[in-house]
């Protein structure tokens, strides 16, 4: 399918995308955000607590305020080639933290070119009437202007990505463990 440059059908471009967007965990860029462990596979140890786990499945809110909890959930995003939702999500935390207004105005449009602008290299799944209502935040930018872009991400990874999340094999082990854990302690005193 993929022939000559001159006239690349659109098979092309989108793979040529879709691999834009996988390559883009190796642009890793502290600044955005947050940093998460290297390790690729998910286990319940010394970064897990037994309780932490557990509390992961009774709401996307624990799973977030989790420090443990947002790393195993970017590991598993990044099985999914998604990862870049909740990297978006974390950037936009980060970003409301910004006083200093020169800081807020680069910030703003480091995050925008990253994951909002159309063909962005970490793009976000947002529908055209918020990505421009984002994009018109820009000229005045607020710890405010991407609100409503984060809340539709953070939308759809709560609806989707973390209900798999929880029924992933992954999960579903460092749950086991968990549980196992407290069973034991338990038992022991």
């Amino acid at each position: 399918m993929c022939r000559g440059l001159a006239a690349l059908p659109i098979t092309c471009l989108e793979r040529a995308k879709d691999l834009k967007s996988r390559l883009g965990i190796l642009l890793h860029k502290p600044e955005l955000g947050h940093k998460t462990g290297s390790s690729s596979k998910l286990q319940l140890g010394c970064r897990h607590s037994s309780r932490d786990v557990l509390e992961w499945r009774e709401s996307f809110d624990q799973l977030l305020k989790s420090k443990s909890g947002v790393n195993a959930f970017h590991t598993f995003l990044k099985t999914e080639f998604s990862e870049e939702n909740l990297d978006f999500w974390l950037a936009c935390e980060d970003f409301k933290k910004t006083r200093s207004k020169t800081k807020l105005a680069s910030k703003a449009n480091r995050i925008f070119e990253e994951f909002v602008q159309s063909e962005a290299p970490r793009e976000v799944n947002i529908d055209h009437e918020t990505r421009e209502i984002t994009r018109k935040n820009l000229s005045g930018a607020t710890s405010a202007c991407f609100n409503e872009a984060q809340a539709k991400t953070r939308t759809l990874m709560e609806k989707d990505s973390y209900p798999r999340f929880l029924k992933s094999a992954s999960y579903q082990d460092m749950s086991k463990q968990a549980a196992s854990r407290g069973a034991s302690k338990r038992s022991h005193t």
